[in-house]
């Protein structure tokens, strides 16, 4: 003769299956985050620069490509401006670019550059050797600031059939509230989950 069931106990055992799945969907979810910032600058996915491991000298080609550079900043009181509009590279060529943000408010910022560039296609032969955007950047009251990038194009970008007649890129900035920085709120925060300037999904500078 079989024993009855225990309701409570079936019960205990379904509220603790479903809270595992919740707490393993909430993880999984946290996990893609990084997952996906990294596969984007691994392969130049939706526009996303690639970042080098390497600064050593390579082939630098004869041929050449547009640079163009946009910036804008979104919930921080910062101005910031590309000291040169546009820069012409040779493919495989190391180039420095300087842009400079002034601090136009009456407090501390603490902001946080994102960036993609156009056209999309070019997000795989297009990365950084040193960038502001790999870091927080603050300024105090009224303080201005030079920050460098240091890029590169790789060969390749005139060979892929989908870049190759592409004579520009644009490389974009957008300088947010660094999440917990000084300065930061949470509206402004919530404001570089939004599309970049130019089109695009704004890439994380890391």
């Amino acid at each position: 003769m079989s024993r009855p069931t225990d309701p409570s106990g079936r019960n205990a055992r379904v509220a603790l299956i479903c809270v595992g799945v919740f707490v393993a969907m909430v993880g999984a979810a946290f996990a893609a985050v990084p997952f996906y910032r990294a596969f984007c600058q691994a392969t130049g996915f939706n526009g996303a620069v690639r970042r080098a491991s390497a600064t050593g000298p390579g082939p630098v080609s004869a041929r050449t490509v547009v640079v163009r550079f946009d910036t804008n900043v979104n919930g921080i009181e910062w101005r910031f401006e590309p000291e040169q509009a546009s820069q012409t590279v040779h493919f495989g060529e190391n180039k420095l670019a300087f842009f400079r943000a002034t601090n136009l408010s009456g407090r501390t910022l603490t902001g946080r550059a994102l960036f993609n560039v156009l056209p999309e296609a070019a997000g795989p032969y297009f990365s950084k050797l040193e960038c502001f955007c790999f870091k927080n950047q603050t300024l105090a009251p009224g303080q201005s600031a030079e920050f460098p990038v240091v890029y590169t194009v790789d060969h390749r970008y005139a060979q892929d059939r989908d870049t190759r007649d592409q004579a520009e890129i644009t490389l974009s900035y957008t300088f947010f509230p660094a999440a917990g920085g000084a300065g930061s709120t949470k509206q402004a925060r919530e404001a570089s989950g939004g599309a970049s300037p130019l089109g695009g999904r704004a890439q994380a500078g890391l």
